[in-house]
């Protein structure tokens, strides 16, 4: 059966169809001994010699995989890095197959990473602007009712008070492109994120995985997350800095939030 190459790479799990986009445009991968640069070529993986960087892609795709990892601070979230600073390979010896994370999490940052094998649904997941994360956030200081409410209307985005202390945790749930905003504001009051720590990915939720150690997902949380990709795909993009759909006005209405257990 011909399709895309791109999309033949991201089901052998060796990149997402985004990736496998980029490594043809840049030139590295060639069909029966041809570059391939065009992104409509298609092929016939059961038939044809497909490389990439120069290693033959695999006929059958490897077992796809679904992982749940809680990482921990100062770890690249990729594979390897140039650098030399710790990566995610060295928490993964034991998986049989190659996996690669699904988005970003930075340096410093902690939490919820997915990891997986299969490029259709990391594509999806990429592609899918309006997915909701919830983050727990540790400021310098804490935050009055009136920077509550004045976060709320300038980003959309409701902070609720999850722990008490001098530098309080507070929870958010927002859409991947409304954190860098978030954080700016938060700044520019005096109140800059000192830790992050990402606790869910649409209905996923981190639960009680220790730091550094990881978990397969369940069918049942596949089935789920696969449902709230396709749901956030079909939503129109909101505008960076916004958790808001389109077209919904802000409330203004703010609430205290939960209690800390």
């Amino acid at each position: 059966m011909q399709e895309r190459i791109q999309k033949i790479i991201a089901r052998a799990g060796l990149a997402s169809r985004r990736h496998a986009e980029e490594m043809m445009t840049a030139g590295q991968v060639t069909l029966n001994g041809k570059v391939v640069t065009e992104l409509g070529t298609k092929a016939d993986a059961s038939r044809d010699h497909i490389k990439v960087n120069g290693k033959l892609l695999p006929t059958v795709a490897a077992k796809p995989l679904y992982l749940a990892m809680n990482k921990p601070p100062e770890v690249v979230a990729t594979m390897s890095d140039p650098e030399g600073r710790k990566s995610l390979a060295g928490f993964l010896k034991t998986i049989p197959s190659r996996v690669f994370p699904i988005g970003r999490l930075e340096y410093s940052s902690t939490g919820l990473l997915l990891l997986t094998n299969d490029g259709e649904l990391a594509s999806g997941i990429m592609r899918a602007h309006n997915l909701r994360q919830t983050y727990m956030l540790k400021l310098k200081g804490f935050l009055t009712l009136a920077e509550l409410s004045k976060i709320q209307i300038t980003t959309g985005l409701r902070l609720t008070r999850a722990k008490q202390g001098d530098n309080a945790w507070y929870e958010v749930t927002m859409a991947d492109a409304s954190r860098d905003p978030l954080r700016q504001e938060l700044l520019q009051m005096g109140h800059p994120v000192e830790k992050m720590k990402r606790i869910k990915i649409g209905p996923l939720e981190i639960g009680d995985l220790a730091p550094g150690r990881f978990r397969s997902l369940t069918l049942k949380e596949v089935t789920a997350l696969e449902s709230a990709v396709k749901k956030a795909a079909a939503q129109p993009q909101a505008a960076a800095g916004s958790s808001r759909p389109a077209g919904r006005p802000r409330r203004r209405i703010l609430s205290r939030g939960r209690k800390p257990g």
